[in-house]
């Protein structure tokens, strides 16, 4: 490197900014390679030498343009943590607020097929998995813990798809609030636990916290975890 060479890392990050400028302005057919290097003023083989391919460089802006949002998904302080259903409402609202800012950026995530998911997207799904599990072992949750994240995930998608598809004038404010309260009233119980619960809500709330119990050996522990797994299975598709 000559004295006029610009560090690898600034150059790293003119691109990544390059490109996230093109996104936001032009729309997701404007990132291109050869485009995204002229608006970096480098050669576009810099780009696969530091990014490997086109998703590389995607997943990259993905990562600048949400840095700041998942450090506040995933934030806590010292003080008591919230109620885990306020909690669950305020993530929601940050996550559909996030791809009406960024819709470009949004659809773009969303097309990465199931083999190639975007490290932004695992890692927003980890958060909301995080909190399902803290409403598993509060014991306020009627189905198992990966069909709820499941249904929150794929009603989050739909309401900010269904929002980018209308109008701005014409879309519904509540729509997404709405939405969450249906889903919460499939999922979760009317209360926490109680001396008389559900067999269901039992077998969800000790799968949340097997992974906690003392006295256990690891084999017992996975033991354990199977079992409740089967006994799960069994409850969502009952034998006749």
């Amino acid at each position: 490197m000559t004295p006029d060479t610009p560090p690898r890392d600034d150059v790293r990050s003119d691109i990544v900014a390059a490109a996230a400028r093109l996104l936001r302005e032009h729309g997701a057919h404007a990132v291109t390679t050869r485009a995204v290097a002229q608006a970096a003023g480098v050669q576009a083989p810099t780009i696969y030498r530091l990014f490997g391919d086109k998703n590389g460089l995607v997943d990259a802006v993905a990562e600048h343009v949400l840095a700041s949002y998942v450090a506040t998904k995933t934030h806590r302080t010292d003080a008591a943590p919230p109620d885990p259903v306020a909690e669950l409402r305020a993530g929601w609202r940050t996550h559909l607020e996030f791809g009406l800012a960024n819709p470009e950026l949004f659809r773009l995530l969303g097309t990465r097929g199931p083999g190639d998911p975007s490290p932004a997207s695992v890692a927003g799904l980890a958060v909301l998995r995080s909190r399902v599990r803290r409403l598993a072992t509060a014991g306020l949750l009627r189905v198992d813990e990966q069909r709820a994240t499941m249904m929150i995930h794929a009603a989050g998608t739909g309401v900010i798809l269904t929002l980018l598809g209308t109008p701005t004038p014409e879309r519904d404010p509540g729509l997404g609030d709405a939405v969450l309260d249906a889903v919460l009233g499939g999922i979760l119980t009317a209360a926490p636990v109680t001396p008389d619960p559900t067999l269901r809500t039992v077998a969800v709330t000790l799968a949340a916290l097997t992974p906690d119990l003392p006295g256990l050996t690891d084999a017992e522990r996975t033991l354990l975890t199977e079992w409740l797994d089967r006994s799960l299975a069994r409850l969502r598709h009952p034998q006749p």
